[in-house]
């Protein structure tokens, strides 16, 4: 569409020339979601010099990233805030929550918002994007949707409250194949739901995948226990007498069994500000599907009136994608600044890793260009697909699709529109060929799709060429990315800039760094081996040495990690306090609402009926929130800080120690009941476990450790999931090493087999030791060894063949840790200097936080209160129950979140 220079004359130059005036021209922004916060953060960076601007957001949160919201779908405390939260603290930047625009006076330059406070305006910017597509079936009201943070909140806490009270695992019925479907889904899983999806689509991802690349990756997800319906619409939710879900009706006639159905079928621009108000569709040109027309320079047919992100329809289009609502940001900034920058159109480039399989799509992926020619390499039994779309002469790259293997994507996407290095089936690295070529990005060639960062943008940082303040060379990747931008959303562009980042350096004659941040020159490796040779003790004899300045929140923690691994002394003394994350501050886990938990080692998970009752007694007493967790403990959740030292006599008296579970440390070491009890067992699970756990608790490591112990073939500890997993033979034990749960998870790799019991713990003490001293800051075991030239194999030559002589330093290592070894908690109680931390007040000591509100739920436990349940009970009498005070409000189902 073309521009509207008669609705905006000069428009550009008046509003730079107001912006030095006395009286600050006021911009009100309705809508606080992704392209609201880059448009704040775009004039923020321009100069707030004669400019006010107010965010209006319906949300109660700030501006937070829709990208990630799969994140807060499985991890609840997870934070997606976008940018600095200091931003909002500019004098001339306001951000109002809970406050949604409901209607535009255009003459009167005025925004009323649903309270009724009337917002006046100089410029208005719409960017109130887009809400989820409902269903227009019979059932509908019974589902969920995915689109904001309190959507992927209740589907968690929906999951949890089904998983209870049905005692088994949930159907989760996803209808929708698209991107949000698939995340949608993916999600549900990590929930430990069934995934099932719908799609009325023959195959999945049909707007980005051609039917070749649907189908691979339908059978991907299907072989990691994904559920798909394809090519049939949903008919109607069906529903029991008390509401609740029990499947789908087909349309042909089929019903889903679900106990949960997620919606996730697409966006509609949220235009009715537009719509709003006599008139108003007169004043506003709308799109045929909705959406309000804007010209390339982002402005309405209204002068003064912008729309920004999924409610702005450009060429016939609206998009719910990152990049185009950055873009757009980006522009109407600069128009209000006096520039003349324009919107080139949307990129639909995608990209993500949907439960570990690779997906990408760009550019003309389905090939309408005339004449265009397809290359493609499909190998169905793996579930690999891959396609270049390149011009008739095979050499001008027009697009791709990659499933599986998407390895080339990286590479390939900044050179769409250009000439390629090889022949195009050169880049088909799932056919055999070895790597994709190697590919120098011209500097106009656009890495970063969801900032519009360039190539050369990207040189010039690193050359100090004037794309950063001051022109200084840029030669750590976190500041490359502060700097450009570039990196900072998707993520998906990253191992392209490190790539180009060493590359330029390189040819610079710059020896890349791997410093551990701005104040250590060393990595976390070489400062190991610094301060194990040197025998240095505090943070203070290190940054002398080694160091500049006081040190960051990364440095820090590292610093007094490997301090701690390497000798046993208390980790709060002597200074070392003050590096540790809030939580090694506490010796607890801080929970959402400022309390903490509370949990005492139960090695191997046994426990006598005495040390329950203890335990019973405590969370009594305490009135605390009981669970016992995945890793066969008991964790105790609500205590105030000033609690703590109150909590842990009893337990230490009791015979327990800290369980660590707030540490880089080992947490648990899980084990079935092996050959004592169950008839299949061919080894003593538990008496291996218990010492296991006892010889390396306390045991200090770049990230946290888990174990497991299976007494049998069976697995019934699940051992190939943890770190170090322990399976017992007939003649012995099999060492499996490397196993991670989380968001990547990867089953542990076979290192020896059939050990005695005394090879098995040497061998685990090297591979302990060996990891803690080589791998990087927060790095897991599975990543250390996959990054470890030579995998599996050299961790074998080190840990078995001792093919670096080194086994016998490692052993001593592990020996010297075992026979220093201290509880934590027991060392805290005899020192009235060290309870002086567990306070909340630290200039009114015997002051309570009265922020922390508990309320019952319906299962007789306590749990934080919602917002809602606090204002009741700021209302009523405070009720004291125990040793802790507790505010009385209606209860509500838990959510159940373990630290």
């Amino acid at each position: 569409m073309t521009g509207h220079p008669s609705s905006h004359p000069n428009q550009g130059a008046a509003n730079a020339a107001n912006a030095a005036s006395a009286a600050p021209r006021r911009i009100v922004v309705a809508g606080g979601g992704p392209a609201a916060h880059r448009f704040a953060e775009a004039m923020h960076a321009r100069g707030l010099d004669g400019w006010h601007v107010s965010v209006l957001t319906e949300e109660a949160h700030l501006p937070y990233d829709r990208v990630a919201l799969s994140k807060a779908l499985t991890d609840g405390d997870v934070d997606l805030t976008l940018g600095s939260a200091s931003m909002w603290d500019h004098e001339a930047l306001d951000l109002v929550t809970g406050e949604r625009v409901v209607s535009i006076d255009a003459a009167g330059k005025t925004v009323t918002s649903a309270a009724g406070t009337v917002y006046p305006y100089d410029e208005l910017v719409v960017a109130t994007g887009s809400d989820a597509a409902r269903l227009p079936i019979p059932g509908a009201e019974l589902t969920h949707v995915y689109r904001t943070l309190e959507d992927v909140w209740s589907i968690n806490k929906a999951i949890a409250d089904l998983t209870a009270k049905l005692g088994r695992k949930v159907n989760a019925v996803t209808i929708g194949g698209g991107l949000l479907g698939l995340e949608s889904a993916a999600g549900t899983e990590q929930l430990g739901a069934t995934p099932i999806v719908i799609n009325g689509s023959p195959w999945l991802m049909n707007t980005q995948l051609d039917e070749g690349a649907g189908q691979s990756l339908g059978r991907l997800i299907e072989a990691k226990g994904f559920t798909v319906h394809g090519g049939v619409f949903p008919s109607e939710v069906l529903s029991d007498d008390d509401g609740q879900v029990t499947g789908v009706l087909m349309a042909d006639g089929r019903v889903v069994d679900a106990d949960i159905v997620i919606v996730a079928i697409g966006v509609r621009p949220r235009d009715e500000l537009f719509r709003a108000g006599e008139g108003a569709v007169q004043q506003f040109q709308l799109g045929q599907r909705g959406g309000v027309v804007i010209s390339d320079d982002c402005s309405t047919e209204v002068p003064g009136i912008w729309a920004i992100g999924e409610v702005a329809n450009f060429g016939g289009m609206c998009l719910g994608l990152v990049a185009p609502a950055n873009t757009m940001a980006e522009i109407v900034a600069d128009r209000l600044h006096g520039g003349d920058a324009t919107f080139p159109g949307f990129d639909t480039a995608t990209k993500l890793k949907l439960s570990g399989v690779d997906v990408a799509s760009f550019g003309d992926a389905f090939a309408r260009t005339e004449g265009a020619l397809e290359i493609v390499y499909a190998d169905p039994a793996r579930g690999v697909y891959q396609k270049i779309v390149t011009t008739d002469d095979a050499r001008t790259l027009l697009g791709g699709i990659f499933v599986g293997d998407a390895a080339p994507y990286t590479s390939l996407r900044p050179m769409l529109g250009r000439e390629l290095a090889a022949e195009p089936g050169a880049y088909l690295t799932a056919a055999g060929g070895g790597d994709a070529p190697e590919t120098e990005l011209p500097d106009d060639a656009t890495l970063c799709s969801c900032n519009n960062v360039t190539a050369g943008t990207i040189r010039d940082a690193i050359n100090g060429c004037g794309a950063c303040d001051g022109n200084a060379p840029v030669q750590e990747l976190g500041e490359l990315k502060g700097c450009t931008r570039a990196g900072t959303q998707c993520g998906s562009c990253v191992p392209m800039l490190k790539k180009l980042l060493e590359s330029e350096l390189t040819k610079s004659g710059v020896e890349v760094s791997k410093a551990l941040c701005e104040h250590i020159e060393l990595s976390r490796q070489e400062l190991f081996e610094t301060i194990r040779v040197l025998e240095l003790t505090s943070f203070e004899q290190v940054m002398a040495k080694y160091g500049t300045g006081d040190g960051c929140d990364i440095c820090k923690p590292t610093i007094a990690n490997i301090l701690a691994s390497q000798n046993s002394a208390y980790v709060l003394d002597a200074g070392r306090g003050t590096l540790q994350d809030t939580n090694d501050r506490a010796l607890a886990n801080m929970q959402k609402d400022g309390t903490y938990s509370v949990v005492p080692r139960i090695a191997g998970g046994e426990i006598t009926p005495k040390k329950l009752g203890v335990i019973a007694a405590v969370a009594e007493q305490y009135g605390l929130y009981t669970k016992i967790t995945g890793g066969q403990r008991i964790d105790m959740f609500g205590a105030r800080l000033e609690q703590l030292p109150e909590i842990w006599k009893v337990l230490v008296d009791a015979g327990f120690e800290s369980g660590q579970a707030y540490g880089k440390s080992l947490r648990t070491v899980k084990s079935c009941v092996g050959s004592t009890w169950c008839r299949f067992g061919v080894q003593d699970s538990v008496a291996m476990a218990i010492r296991l756990e006892l010889r390396y608790r306390g045991l200090r490591s770049p990230h946290k450790l888990k174990m497991g112990v299976s007494g049998c073939a069976r697995e019934c500890a699940e051992a190939r999931g943890k770190d170090v997993g322990v399976i017992a033979t007939a003649d012995g034990w099999n060492l499996y090493v490397g196993g991670n749960g989380g968001a990547t998870p990867a089953h542990a790799q076979l290192l020896a087999k059939d050990l005695d019991d005394e090879t098995l713990i040497k061998y685990i003490d090297r591979y302990f030791m060996y990891y803690i001293r080589t791998a990087d800051r927060l790095q897991r075991t599975a990543r250390w060894q996959e990054e470890l030239d030579g995998g599996i194999k050299h961790v074998e030559d080190v840990v078995v063949h001792d093919t670096l002589g080194i086994a016998a330093d490692l052993e001593a290592a592990m020996a010297k840790h075992v026979d220093t070894y201290v509880d934590e908690w027991a060392d805290t109680l005899k020192d009235p200097e060290r309870l002086r931390r567990f306070r909340s007040f630290v200039n009114a000591p015997d002051q309570l936080d009265d922020s922390i509100t508990l309320v019952p739920d319906e299962r007789g436990q306590m749990r934080p209160a919602t917002a809602e349940e606090k204002a009741l009970a700021a209302r009523q009498p405070v009720l004291i129950g125990a040793s802790i005070p507790v505010r009385a409000a209606t209860p509500a189902p838990l959510d159940e979140n373990e630290a």
